[in-house]
């Protein structure tokens, strides 16, 4: 079974491409289960976002998708969520959807993984940084609003990393609360479009998520039709390599499983 429930559309106004060339993109690929997981609507950075008043629009343009669809591929219905609680909105976190993706841009109002505000990393302690970023992630999992982690380790981006704690020891009380949360989390391939050119989460994080037994989904990410299913195949051998043989969609937030 081949899954990707990680992918945007021209709403979030940084993505390009029509929704349904992304699906065809989806079909051509021999991908099974796709799922849209666009920027939810939010009252903070509104321009990398759709807006309130687009969210049933997306809602609707999903659903024809599927009805076109529906003898070829599997179409799910998500939502990327920031974990900002100051500014979630109700109606995006108790949609009737499938699934919602919690994710961490932002530490505070610095949105360290935009390019345009990566020269902030040269004046922060990165230590400290990577320590509240995982903080972050280790809130977002106990709040139990969101069924997958998007992007764990995204704070690695633009290759600034810790100098003198391990990595390791910073992500570990983030997965523990993410397996007590029953969260899955997604390996994402488009860290390989990045600086930082590897997957989210590393390959030692990702180890550490089969030792704990936390289930994985798999996303491409993509803003382009060109970028859909991407590195799915690269990321799908990677995970068999460290022992996965099943990875996981959510159904109106309902976990199911396939061998992959």
């Amino acid at each position: 079974m081949i899954i990707d429930l990680h992918n945007h559309t021209p709403l979030c106004n940084h993505a390009e491409g029509k929704p349904n060339e992304y699906i065809k993109a989806a079909i051509k690929k021999g991908i099974n289960i796709f799922g849209f997981s666009d920027h939810a609507p939010m009252s903070f950075d509104p321009e990398y976002r759709m807006s309130a008043n687009q969210l049933q629009d997306y809602f609707k343009e999903i659903e024809s998708l599927k009805d076109r669809h529906n003898n070829q591929i599997e179409i799910l219905t998500g939502l990327e969520v920031d974990y900002l609680p100051k500014f979630h909105d109700e109606k995006v976190l108790n949609a009737d959807i499938d699934y919602l993706i919690g994710s961490v841009h932002f530490l505070q109002d610095w949105g360290f993984d935009n390019p345009e505000f990566i020269g902030r990393y040269e004046r922060e302690d990165i230590d400290e940084i990577w320590r509240l970023y995982f903080r972050e992630i280790e809130s977002m999992a106990k709040s139990r609003l969101f069924q997958i982690v998007g992007h764990i380790d995204l704070i690695k981006v633009f290759k600034f990393f810790p100098k003198h704690t391990k990595i390791e020891d910073l992500v570990e009380p983030s997965l523990k609360a993410i397996k007590e949360s029953g969260m899955a989390i997604e390996i994402n391939g488009a860290g390989y479009r990045k600086p930082v050119a590897e997957p989210y989460p590393s390959f030692s994080i990702l180890q550490m998520v089969y030792d704990m037994d936390i289930p994985i989904t798999f996303g491409s990410d993509a803003h382009s039709p060109e970028q859909v299913g991407k590195y799915l195949q690269k990321i799908m051998s990677e995970a068999k390599k460290i022992g996965f043989k099943e990875a996981v969609i959510f159904r109106k937030k309902r976990l199911e499983s396939f061998k992959i």
